[in-house]
């Protein structure tokens, strides 16, 4: 069944396809051989080229985001900024930061949001072997509150072939939501085993949402589709994490996920544009 849905697609979790991204990142390459999918894993594409997979996906806006793992930037802020300063419409940055050395980080998120224009921070635990509570990130949650933008990070067990717990939502993003009410938190890939922990979260939590991108929409839990339908529809976003899955195959499916108009348009554009104030 194709996507019936006309209205416009705000992807929340996108990287850009470059070769040296994948080379960076072992871990995330040996996942996309296992799996058999990433067919642009291996492929570098051009902002342009990037917008025309959009565009025959009906995808108008792309969150992508920078990536910084421990000794080494994977992709810069700057990288980013290429896509973003080519496309200011169609491309949204999202900073990274060494968390490592937290003054620094501090400074290059400042930068990134004040200069750049991005419009979140993306750290990733599993890649620092740090779960979300821990020091380090601290005193970048509060630039966060003081810049207004979320948190973005990954809930759920690690398709590569490191640590799971950290990203457990109980009792690491549990935690920081208490300590940081104000803070606006984003987990991305849904949590999966632990979904009715991440929904829990969100339940208990103003401020903290989901997005689903690792995972194509036939593959949705039936409890986060019901969470969608009810007390849900303002709490969970549409992410890809391209090229991991590709867009049109994420946006092809999602005439089969039996969600009420309201709820498909909140699902798809309107929480992500109110949470990243886009």
């Amino acid at each position: 069944m194709e996507n019936s849905y006309s209205g416009k697609i705000i992807d929340a979790w996108a990287q850009p396809a470059l070769v040296s991204m994948v080379q960076k990142l072992p871990e995330v390459s040996y996942l996309f051989k296992r799996s058999g999918s990433g067919k642009y894993a291996h492929t570098s594409l051009s902002p342009e080229e990037t917008v025309e997979l959009m565009d025959r996906s009906g995808i108008d806006k792309l969150l992508l985001r920078a990536w910084c793992r421990p000794g080494e930037w994977v992709c810069t802020n700057d990288q980013i900024f290429e896509y973003t300063n080519r496309f200011p419409d169609r491309f949204v940055g999202i900073a990274s930061v060494d968390l490592h050395r937290p003054v620094q980080a501090v400074k290059e998120l400042r930068r990134a949001i004040k200069d750049l224009n991005f419009k979140g921070l993306f750290l990733l635990p599993w890649l620092w072997e740090l779960p979300p509570n821990h020091k380090y990130y601290y005193p970048l949650y509060v630039e966060c509150i003081e810049l207004g933008i979320p948190f973005c990070t990954q809930v759920g067990q690690t398709g590569p072939l490191k640590p799971s717990e950290p990203g457990r939502p109980v009792p690491y993003l549990d935690e920081v939501a208490l300590t940081f009410p104000e803070l606006v938190i984003v987990g991305g890939h849904m949590g999966f085993p632990w979904i009715d922990e991440m929904i829990g979260v969100c339940m208990k939590h103003e401020n903290v949402y989901i997005d689903t991108s690792a995972y194509l929409p036939s593959q949705y839990p039936k409890q986060l589709l019901d969470y969608m339908k009810t007390s849900g529809r303002s709490k969970v976003l549409f992410g890809t994490n391209f090229p991991h899955l590709e867009f049109k195959k994420c946006t092809s499916q999602l005439g089969n996920l039996d969600l009420p108009d309201s709820s498909l348009k909140r699902f798809l554009f309107s929480n992500a544009q109110r949470v990243f104030r886009l």
